[in-house]
């Protein structure tokens, strides 16, 4: 079994995480939405990577990567839309093509979870989900997440909402 680790992410991770968003992109597209063509540069991801630090700093997003026992970026992990007046966030993975079937979903969003509540002490998450993305609403029930009826305003119309409470 090789080993996995999920760490935050890096400003030094440019490249890394290019040749993993590259090599992976059809595969994400797929499931997701695309990102735009301008991403898909090394100044494109430095930018991306840039912006998730300085949320990051300001409180609002947490990044995360996880990487394989060769360094190999594998998948990416984020607690997004950190809101801690109200201990809520939004949680995100994904998780490349010749990397699914591992457990590293799981793995990723158990390290959200635990991330959520000892650093942010945050009482629920959310995620959305495509209706046809079965493998990510298998994980999140795996999770502990509940399918829950979109609240009103929910910024993901046509995705399922799957909500977790936190112990505190």
């Amino acid at each position: 079994m090789t080993s996995f680790k999920v760490r935050e992410l890096s400003s030094t991770d440019t490249e890394a995480l290019l040749a993993f968003e590259s090599r992976n992109r059809e595969w994400f597209e797929s499931h997701i939405d695309a990102r735009e063509p301008s991403f898909y540069s090394e100044q494109g991801v430095a930018d991306h990577i840039q912006g998730y630090l300085s949320d990051f700093a300001l409180g609002v997003w947490h990044p995360f990567v996880i990487e394989g026992a060769n360094g190999e970026i594998v998948g990416r992990a984020n607690l997004k839309s950190i809101d801690s007046a109200k201990g809520s966030a939004e949680v995100g993975y994904r998780v490349g093509e010749r990397a699914c079937g591992q457990g590293l979903a799981t793995l990723a969003l158990k390290h959200l979870i635990r991330e959520a509540q000892a650093r942010w002490a945050l009482t629920h998450l959310v995620a959305y989900v495509y209706p046809e993305n079965v493998g990510s609403q298998k994980v999140l029930g795996r999770c502990g997440f509940l399918a829950e009826q979109p609240a009103p305003g929910d910024p993901a119309p046509g995705e399922r909402r799957f909500v977790l409470t936190l112990q505190t």
